[in-house]
């Protein structure tokens, strides 16, 4: 009994490192990898492979064939070249308030700080559209102008919250800072934050549209477009080209198609949501969302009582997609994707980042190629001809009817 529960036990915790061992054949596509010269590489994943990979990238693998014919795994880092940012509050302290015909003057001062390039505003006013110049100066004599005509909006009522208060200028580094804004009331300045806000590293690439189409739709008030990529990519930002002059004020909904079933009726379309913000002149009219492979974009642009906006095209940028490969073995190499019940891996280098050269040699990906699965062995029924079963049948019933009369009889 023993032995039993300890076999048991001992199936209990192999089996899932059995089932979890990933083999070629539970893939759908590979490549060869060609130019494996030293223990790191990487790998470029190019646009065309996304549509046939997991919306979460687990199912990649690399495999290797010996010359004894042994299958390895070489473990790998998926590397996604975003950004990041770093924000820095810098100590300060309202130095005076004033104001004039212009407008309203607030000077600031930070001792011993160094260069900063952003400034948050808070003000009591909810609801304002002013234009402010930013100044520097070291001994509050001479003043340079860092930036003019900043514009700063916001909007608080009923069907809209939007505040855009923040000053992004180039980093300078000045004792004193002077804003002045162009208000004919006082602004009410409650608070301020003096930071620097610096961003490193992160690179997007423009996927090209294969269709783009716009609809008034007057009954909703909406702007609805729709846009095809080429063909499905992780996308991470967005930029509206809007050809208005005027000032405007937008809520925007971007949804992607997750799925589609065809029916009596028609297609089903499912989507999801994106992202969603204001679209207005006070801002860059580009938003960023969590890096997700799509192929077909629905934009929704709310209008209210307001004219449609001349959207003359869109811009679709993603982040770049690489692998980080470390090989210890001589082998012929191949990189193995698409499979629906494939878990993220878990190698050890995720663990030893510190040991990766900054800049290993690309590998070079050979022609996609299906994956000849194994057949699978067909099970032949008990009986294959009609006539065998017929015949059992029979037999059954002859028995059964020769105990019936023989219990009748006893009766």
């Amino acid at each position: 009994m023993k032995l039993t529960n300890s076999l048991f036990i001992y199936l209990f915790i192999i089996s899932p490192m059995v089932v979890g061992q990933a083999r070629i054949s539970d893939f759908d596509y590979k490549r060869e990898l060609g130019g494996v010269s030293g223990q790191w590489h990487s790998i470029l994943l190019p646009d065309d492979i996304f549509g046939k990979l997991r919306g979460d990238l687990q199912d990649i693998r690399i495999f290797g064939i010996t010359e004894d014919g042994s299958t390895i795994e070489a473990p790998y880092l998926l590397s996604i070249s975003k950004s990041t940012t770093t924000q820095e509050q810098v100590p300060f302290r309202l130095l005076n308030k004033s104001h004039n015909s212009e407008g309203y003057y607030y000077t600031f001062e930070t001792p011993e700080a160094g260069p900063v390039n952003r400034i948050s505003l808070n003000f009591s006013i909810e609801n304002f559209d002013w234009l402010v110049t930013l100044q520097g100066s070291q001994n509050l004599q001479e003043w340079y102008i860092i930036r003019e005509n900043i514009r700063i909006v916001s909007i608080k009522n009923e069907t809209a919250d939007f505040r855009h208060t923040n000053l992004a200028f180039p980093l300078s580094q000045y004792r004193y800072f002077r804003l002045m804004v162009q208000s004919e009331e006082e602004p009410g300045l409650t608070n301020a934050t003096i930071t620097r806000y610096e961003t490193s590293g992160g690179s997007l690439k423009p996927h090209p549209l294969a269709k783009m189409e716009v609809i008034e739709n007057d009954q909703t008030r909406q702007t609805e477009i729709d846009v095809r990529l080429s063909m499905p990519v992780p996308v991470s930002r967005l930029t509206f080209i809007v050809s208005d002059s005027i000032d405007y004020f937008r809520p925007v909904t971007i949804r992607y198609l997750a799925d589609s079933l065809q029916t009596e009726q028609g297609w089903r379309y499912s989507y999801r949501a994106l992202g969603s913000g204001i679209l207005n002149s006070a801002e860059e009219s580009e938003f960023s969302f969590n890096s997700t492979t799509v192929r077909d974009l629905s934009i929704i642009i709310d209008n209210h009582d307001n004219r449609p906006l001349s959207i003359v095209g869109v811009e679709v940028k993603g982040y770049i997609h690489e692998l980080v490969v470390r090989f210890t073995e001589d082998a012929g190499y191949i990189l193995a994707y698409g499979n629906n019940r494939a878990t993220m891996p878990n190698y050890d280098i995720g663990r030893f980042t510190n040991a990766i050269p900054l800049s290993p040699a690309a590998l070079e990906l050979g022609e996609e190629l299906r994956i000849i699965k194994p057949e699978e062995p067909v099970i032949k029924p008990l009986f294959e001809k009609q006539i065998w079963l017929w015949g059992i049948m029979a037999v059954i019933i002859v028995v059964l009817g020769w105990f019936s009369m023989a219990m009748l009889r006893k009766a």
